[in-house]
């Protein structure tokens, strides 16, 4: 079961801007480098975040534009800085971050063309985000019986996945020939 982290995720806002041919996404207040995937960064584990870029006629409306975006981050332990790395077509790796860069970096990559929203038609635009589980398999478990420190403190402390990093942030409605003059 996954539930927001109302304490860390409350009071953000979405901004969008035009820049080229792409809408992009600014939520300076938005943390998603928390909870339990903060844990396992620190862990030194690589954490593979999702966010959906959707642009709709209204909040509830039709889809106009849609982009799935992924990103792995991992931790430097000894620099204490963050690195990102752009999955998919056209991969990109940044590194030296702290943990606000990383996520800025993540939503300025995260666009959707401009060309797929009408010039005067007003539509929202919704950002969805996820820190994916890990991905450990039975065979994995059964191959390292558990006896990792993490595997052990897990299996003594039962700990839950209930503070998975997600949630979802919207605006609206906007105009692109509104946005371009800005």
């Amino acid at each position: 079961m996954l539930i927001c982290l109302g304490a860390v995720l409350a009071a953000q806002s979405l901004s969008t801007r035009i820049e080229g041919d792409q809408l992009r996404i600014a939520a300076p207040r938005l943390r998603f480098l928390a909870g339990e995937a903060l844990d396992r960064l620190r862990d030194g584990a690589t954490v593979k975040y999702e966010f959906q870029l959707t642009a709709k006629t209204d909040k509830n409306g039709r889809v106009l534009a849609r982009t799935l975006q992924a990103f792995a981050i991992s931790y430097d332990l000894w620099e204490e800085k963050f690195s990102v790395r752009k999955l998919g077509p056209s991969p990109r790796t940044i590194s030296h971050l702290s943990a606000v860069a990383a996520e800025a970096w993540c939503l300025d990559n995260t666009s959707i063309p401009a060309a797929s929203l009408g010039s005067s038609q007003s539509f929202w635009v919704r950002l969805d985000y996820v820190a994916v589980p890990n991905e450990t398999t039975a065979a994995d478990q059964t191959e390292n019986s558990g006896f990792t420190l993490t595997g052990l403190i897990d299996i003594f402390s039962r700990r839950t996945r209930s503070d998975q990093v997600h949630g979802f942030e919207e605006i609206g409605p906007l105009r692109l020939d509104s946005l371009k003059k800005k």
